[in-house]
């Protein structure tokens, strides 16, 4: 589904690459968790993957086609989360969903079923009609969700979809993780919740300083390296000193 080879990144001005030769490769239909402390490089490494950012060096295959040469309908099968709320504060749920359906051709009749369908899951059909200015924290995340689905991708990457939700919101967004992978859809995710991780990952990459650490899946890396648990290993593997 996804091979990364040799990836680097440096933004101007930075005294260190964000990413600095990394590779890796992802199956097809799995839950992936990119994990790694704050500066890892995994907002990075996901926004070249998405296309949002276009100069780097390295090469990306998605679906085994060059993302440098893909053209329009492999970009359309990517989903993107991004961890700030893209949305525009001043519409209305329904309203940033119309819009955001529409950059996507989609017929209106058809854009207007799925935006009911998906209100209807994420519990926000009712306040389809509020400015996402008045939406809860828990609310702007499931509506940024859906602005990502409205296309049906094949590929959902999201950038930490539960920071700083309410306990029923997450369960919401996971278990709705788990049923968009059950229709044979694949995702990427990044968390700092790896008890969260632990359980919805079928494998997880551990990044530092933009280079891999480990990948495997959770349980055999835990025993692997004779870890408590996914958060142990990951001190284990990053370290204890605070990342700011």
């Amino acid at each position: 589904m996804l091979r990364v080879e040799n990836l680097y990144k440096k933004f101007s001005g930075a005294e260190t690459a964000s990413i600095n030769g990394l590779s890796f490769q992802f199956p097809n239909d799995k839950i992936i968790g990119l994990l790694g402390p704050n500066g890892a490089g995994k907002t990075t490494t996901l926004s070249i993957v998405s296309g949002l950012i276009t100069e780097y060096r390295g090469d990306i295959f998605l679906m085994g086609e060059n993302i440098r040469e893909a053209k329009t309908g492999l970009v359309q099968q990517i989903g993107i989360v991004p961890q700030q709320i893209a949305m525009y504060a001043t519409l209305s749920c329904e309203e940033n969903l119309l819009y955001f359906g529409s950059l996507y051709n989609i017929p209106k009749e058809e854009l207007r079923k799925r935006i009911e369908t998906y209100l209807q899951e994420f519990g926000l059909f009712e306040h389809r009609k509020k400015q996402i200015r008045h939406f809860s924290g828990g609310m702007k995340r499931r509506a940024n969700i859906i602005a990502s689905l409205l296309h049906q991708p094949k590929l959902l990457i999201l950038d930490e979809p539960t920071a700083g939700v309410d306990v029923q919101s997450r369960n919401m967004i996971l278990e709705f993780l788990k049923k968009y992978h059950q229709l044979g859809n694949s995702i990427i995710y990044t968390s700092h919740i790896l008890e969260e991780a632990e359980t919805l990952c079928h494998e997880v990459l551990i990044i530092d300083a933009g280079k891999k650490i480990v990948q495997g899946e959770p349980s055999k890396l835990i025993s692997e390296h004779e870890a408590q648990n996914l958060e142990h290993l990951f001190l284990k593997l990053t370290g204890i000193a605070l990342r700011d």
